[in-house]
This record gives C-alpha cells, structure tokens and sequence, in this order.
C-alpha cells in the first residue's frame, strides 16, 4: 500500500504543478473558448486542465517503472505502454475538440480506433463473472473484442457527459475510483498473493492525478479538465475495470454467488451517476430525432440546477449517490447481504430526500403565493404554474418577496 501512496503522491505534485502551468499559458495565449448556451459557468475559462493530468499519471507511471516492487507489473510492459499511448492520443483528440469543437463523429472514430488499439494490447474482457454453478464465462475472441471496445467507448462518454460542473468529474472519479482501488488491491492479495497489479496501479496513479488537478477545478474553476481530461480520466477507468476481470476466481461456487458477482457489478456502480446520465441523454436526444453526441442542457446536473440546488450543493449531491452505490456495492464483500443492502437503501433514501428538497419548499412557497390577496404580480412571481411567468426558474425568483411571503420563501431558492 505504501508504494501506491507513494505513486499517487507522485502524480498528484506533478498534476498539480502542471494545472498551474497549464492555465497560466492559457491565459497568457487567450487558450480558451467562448461561453456556449449550454455551459454553467459565465466567464470564458481555459479547458485544457486534461493536459496536466496525464502528464501527472505519465510522470508516476515512468517513476513507478523504476520501483522494484512493481516489477511484476512491469514484467509484460506492452499492456503499460499501451495505455499511455492510447491515453496521449485521446488527450490530442480532446485537447482538438476543446479548442475547436469536432463533430461528433470524428470524436467517436478517434475513441473506437483507440478502444480497438487497447483491446488489440491484450486489454480485454476475456471473461464475466456469470455462469452456471456462479463460475465465469469465457468470451471468444471476437465478442471479447467487441465488448471491449464498446465497454471502453461507453465509459469514456459516460465520465465525459458529466463534466459540467465544476469539480464534479474529478470528486466523482476520486470516490469512485478509491473504492475500485480497494476492490482490486484485495483481490489481487487473495487471487494473486500479491498487492501488486496493474489495476490497482493505473487506479492509484489516476486518483493522485484528479487529486492534484481537483484544487484548480473547484468551484469557482480555474481551468476545465476539458474533454480531453475527461475522456482520458473514463479511459482509464475502463481500463482498471478490464484488467481487473483477469483474477475472477473460476472455482467459486453458488454459495458465493453475491461475491462472483461484484467484479461485474462494482464497474457500473462506481459509474452509476456517470451511466445514468449517458442511458438518458442517448434515449432523449434519439427520441427527439437528433445524434445521441449532440449537446444540450437537460443532463442531470443540469437538472439539479433547475430545481433550485446550488451549484455547490449539486456537486455534493453527485458525490453522495457516487458513493452511496459504490461503498454499497462493496460492503456486500464484508459483511451478511442483508446488512448490506439495508446500508444502501438507507443511504439511497436519504440522497434521495435531499435531492428532491427543494420541490418541497417551492411547493410551500407556491402555496402561499396562490393563496396570497395581492393580484397577478406575487403570482407571476412565485407560482412557477402561473401562465403569466415565462420562466419560473429565472433571475425573478431572487426578487424581494413581498411581506406576506418573507417567512415562506427561502433564503436561496436558486
């Protein structure tokens, strides 16, 4: 464990160092684009913050090389080389798109030639954890390869799809990523007897690098991580995810079956908010007859925001249900399903209680605006089913109420 601190550590001070590098030359060169509709932020902000997270995980992972504990790893270095490959060309391709927004489907050839690339390196799903007696089935070649490319393409997109508030891909990928770190480093010490894996290492140096970069992104950000950042960060993910899938235990039987199940379920639970949002903004754009690429502002942070979140709070209602699902998953590795699943559904209701928090209280303050004597104008105010306002989530909310509904509007409806 010392040695993945010491590695994460490594990429975090470099990260670190490289976004302040990275966003004084944006500014000092103008790199960044203007403010599109869709965006939260107000102010033209530099994207390029991808670039100083892969050179903190490139940096650790060449430092790492020369660690004699991880000469396991290093053994076959091909599979290594191939991820940082992949993962300097995906950065070019998002730090392209970042600057001069690609149509989607350059961006989609680019993740599907560096997907194939991966599972060409012997990346690649070999094996699930289903099967009868709660073995694995083995996948041939060819479904092998195109699970794997398509389980990369989608986590990328997925991670990418939630980049829209500030700080939230790099605290989701933290959460996420520490409890597939812990997965994966105890599996290896039981499958392996050994700590060291290649898994576990990519996660580790990938947490010290969102880590690192996390300072600038907070809100208000500094710098973006960018598409390239982001497509880099679910690239990695997908990839700790696949090699884990190489130390399933064959010979476990039913009465394990919760746990034969975990590598399988702990990848879209560590991502079930990413996931979410990519199901949804595919089934809604597909519906509405446009490229499930395309951009729009209806996505769940988006969403948050809408019903009156602020932006702060919105970020740490994606952490919560982040981790709420992923430390779920994981506790029915430790203790009796039925602790765990009663764990889970507790934390499921109360994320979902202040989630939906301030419906209630607009719902409240609605009341009282309907019931209020003073005409039309309180209504267009407060009553967002009033014909007669426009946009019930606009600037007109933060208006003085008037005396009569002081003590029913909140403070911060917004």
């Amino acid at each position: 464990m010392t040695f993945y601190l010491l590695v994460a550590l490594i990429a975090g001070v470099v990260s670190f160092g490289a976004s302040w590098a990275v966003l004084r030359l944006s500014h000092r060169f103008k790199l960044y684009p203007g403010i599109r509709d869709r965006d939260v932020h107000t102010t033209p902000t530099p994207r390029l913050g991808g670039i100083a997270i892969v050179i903190g995980i490139v940096t650790a992972l060449v430092i790492a090389s020369q660690i004699s504990w991880f000469d396991l790893v290093y053994a076959d270095p091909f599979p290594i080389i191939a991820i940082v490959a992949s993962a300097l060309v995906m950065l070019g391709l998002g730090v392209v798109d970042d600057l001069y927004d690609l149509n989607w489907m350059t961006k989609l050839a680019g993740q599907l030639l560096i997907a194939g690339f991966l599972a060409w390196s012997s990346l690649q799903l070999t094996s699930l954890p289903i099967g009868p007696d709660g073995g694995i089935t083995v996948l041939s070649p060819t479904l092998s390869l195109i699970v794997t490319v398509l389980a990369v393409v989608l986590v990328m997109n997925a991670v990418n799809f939630i980049d829209g508030l500030d700080g939230l891909v790099a605290g989701v990928t933290i959460i996420a990523g520490t409890v597939f770190f812990i997965y994966s480093y105890l599996l290896s010490i039981d499958t392996a007897q050994t700590a060291f894996n290649l898994a576990s290492l990519v996660m580790a140096v990938l947490l010290g690098a969102t880590a690192g970069f996390l300072p600038f992104n907070w809100h208000p950000a500094k710098i973006f991580m960018g598409d390239g950042g982001a497509l880099v960060v679910g690239m990695l993910m997908a990839v700790s995810t696949i090699s884990v899938t190489g130390q399933i235990d064959p010979g476990i039987d039913r009465s394990q079956l919760v746990p034969a199940f975990i590598p399988l379920a702990l990848p879209f639970a560590v991502l079930i908010v990413p996931l979410l949002d990519f199901g949804l903004a595919v089934l809604r754009r597909l519906r509405a007859g446009k490229s499930p690429f395309s951009a729009d502002r209806k996505h769940l942070h988006h969403r948050l925001l809408d019903m009156g979140h602020s932006h702060f709070h919105a970020v740490l209602i994606f952490y919560a249900w982040t981790a709420v699902v992923a430390v779920g998953a994981l506790l029915f590795l430790f203790w009796p399903w039925w602790w765990a699943l009663t764990a889970v559904v507790v934390g499921l209701i109360a994320c979902t209680a202040v989630t939906l928090a301030p419906l209630s209280r607009r719902k409240r303050i609605e009341a009282v605006a309907q019931s209020a004597p003073e005409g039309e104008a309180a209504l267009a105010r407060f009553d967002p089913l009033d014909a007669a306002a426009p946009d019930p989530l606009s600037d007109e909310l933060d208006a003085p109420a008037p005396e009569h509904l002081a003590e029913a509007r909140p403070e911060e409806i917004r």
